[in-house]
């Protein structure tokens, strides 16, 4: 693919085209995980080292695999990646790693890392394949943010609690009580929670989205210049 330009990539991945919200992709482990900030941040992360890693391996290699056999070694690729993100979390973040259970290994069933490597990154080189995985498991990543954030404040009264899991004993006085212990607003993290955070996220985009398109709108009317004839009929008084 010629001329790919970076800003673009970068706008797609985080904005316009991000996987949570315009793709609804991952949709599983976004809506599953995100009851904490901790627990979103760490499926984050993970899923963007797989995304970003799988895009490089698939540009470099774009070459030489036939159209027969890309599909199963993407996965291969896909699979890889995931299985040495899941050693590493086992070996540094282990009661992270137990908390978020099957969802770290679905990661390779999660088709935004397919659907890049199928879309774009067996079509361009490696520079651009790397900021592609990049962007969008950014984009993707702080969805999972959001989400876990205000889940984690209208369901628990607390933010960043339990952040140890993922940075060690430095994390340990993170926690900030935003309300009483206490308070505890169960809708908010239970499934249905998840659906109705995630449907407000979605509305907010589009609303946005068409307050961008309207100004941009606007600006590409043609404006006519010199002076104008006005006719006026019928009856003036």
């Amino acid at each position: 693919m010629a001329d790919i330009s970076y800003r673009e990539i970068t706008n797609n991945g985080l904005w316009k085209n991000n996987a949570a919200l315009v793709q609804l992709l991952g949709l599983c482990p976004l809506l599953a995980v995100t009851g904490s900030v901790v627990n979103a941040l760490g499926l984050g992360l993970a899923t963007m080292v797989v995304l970003m890693g799988s895009n490089i391996v698939v540009s470099l290699i774009r070459k030489q695999v036939s159209d027969a056999v890309k599909i199963p070694a993407f996965v291969m690729i896909i699979a890889t990646f995931t299985t040495c993100t899941e050693l590493l979390m086992k070996a540094f973040t282990y009661e992270l790693y137990l908390i978020l259970g099957i969802f770290i290994p679905l990661i390779v069933t999660n088709c935004t890392i397919l659907g890049r490597a199928e879309a774009f990154a067996s079509k361009n080189n490696v520079s651009a394949s790397a900021l592609d995985g990049l962007m969008m498991g950014t984009g993707f990543g702080l969805v999972l943010l959001v989400i876990g954030t205000i889940r984690e404040i209208l369901g628990s009264g607390t933010l960043f609690a339990n952040m140890h899991l993922l940075f060690g004993p430095m994390a340990e006085n993170w926690t900030i009580q935003l309300f009483g212990d206490d308070y505890g607003f169960l809708v908010a993290v239970l499934p249905p929670g998840a659906f109705l955070v995630a449907g407000m996220l979605i509305a907010l985009k589009n609303v946005i989205d068409d307050k961008i398109e309207r100004r941009n709108a606007a600006r590409r009317a043609p404006v006519v210049k010199g002076a104008k004839r006005v006719r006026t009929t019928g009856t003036v008084s």
